[in-house]
């Protein structure tokens, strides 16, 4: 599995690493998302909203109680909160593995509390470092995931 670690000094700049990972996504794709309350899960998720074209007029927003929001872009995208869900039978009431992969984007905020949902994609912890500082660690899974790691890697590079 590779791995990545960028860290960022704003929620600002949390975002816009989400933006361009959002930019990165060609295919459909599974970004799971861990951290504690408050680490910047649902602000990397509105990053990569706008990276895959949601319309800034559109609010991209926690869905701690409805488990679920969708989004029109590039690529649909689907915001999964699986942060009140107690055990695996709740998840294929929710119907989540229709959607890793599906058609689209799946962000799933909360994945550390279900495992073994992905065999391809990023699994992306975010940590805190004080105030707005942010530790971003970005592992690859599957061969899929080591790509859209090396593009998103090279990219961020790149604009720095």
């Amino acid at each position: 599995m590779t791995q990545w670690q960028v860290d960022t000094v704003s929620a600002e700049e949390t975002q816009r690493f989400g933006c361009w990972l959002g930019r990165m996504i060609g295919a459909p794709a599974v970004i799971l998302l861990n951290g504690d309350l408050g680490a910047g899960k649902t602000c990397m998720t509105q990053g990569i909203a706008r990276g895959l074209g949601v319309s800034e007029n559109e609010a991209v927003t926690s869905p701690t109680y409805t488990l679920m929001n969708q989004y029109a872009g590039r690529l649909p995208l689907y915001h999964f909160d699986l942060y009140r869900l107690a055990d695996r039978d709740e998840l294929e009431e929710l119907g989540l593995d229709d959607y890793l992969p599906g058609d689209g984007v799946a962000v799933v905020e909360w994945a550390e509390r279900f495992p073994d949902l992905c065999q391809d994609g990023l699994n992306i912890h975010i940590g805190h470092r004080g105030m707005d500082r942010r530790s971003i660690r970005v592992h690859a899974i599957g061969a899929g995931g080591e790509r859209l790691l090396r593009a998103l890697q090279s990219a961020w590079q790149g604009q720095k």
